[in-house]
């Protein structure tokens, strides 16, 4: 055992592993990776939980490939699905316009919401083209994985 460590310290100790794969059941997530010294240790998972939004038969959640835009609504419009579990942000801070409002086009690159997950803010693209119908989550409001927060009439 190298100086410093304690027996408790140890990555691999099974009982942590146990805690580490309760909190990302808790918290919804698919991966963790955590080093400490030259000890590292990279957890998955990808069971029913992580699948269900795209294999779950409802009408208004349609199965899709990417998580992002997505197929929706009779009338031809898709909507743009929020990649993980976060708190939606319309805007860059408090003083700030909203990315997107109705009716403005955007393109895939177009930055559309601000998803915190975790302390990360992470910039979420259209990634489609078209027009904003509707935006389907108030600010600051929290989000899963798949919920549907924009409706796009995608560009012909």
């Amino acid at each position: 055992m190298s100086k410093g460590k304690q027996p408790g310290d140890n990555v691999f100790d099974l009982e942590r592993i146990r805690d580490i794969v309760k909190l990302m059941e808790e918290h919804d997530l698919t991966e963790v990776d955590l080093q400490q010294g030259d000890d590292r240790i990279k957890l998955g998972r990808g069971g029913p939980a992580a699948v269900a939004p795209v294999a779950a038969p409802a009408p208004a959640a349609p199965a899709a490939a990417a998580p992002v835009a997505s197929a929706a609504v009779d009338d031809g419009s898709i909507t743009i699905n929020a990649p993980m579990v976060g708190t939606f942000y319309s805007k860059a801070n408090p003083e700030s316009e909203p990315f997107v409002q109705v009716g403005q086009m955007v393109s895939p690159d177009t930055i559309v919401c601000i998803v915190e997950a975790m302390k990360v803010f992470n910039e979420i693209p259209a990634e489609c083209s078209g027009k904003v119908l509707e935006v389907l989550v108030a600010d600051q409001q929290a989000v899963d994985f798949g919920k549907p927060m924009f409706r796009i009439q995608p560009n012909p």
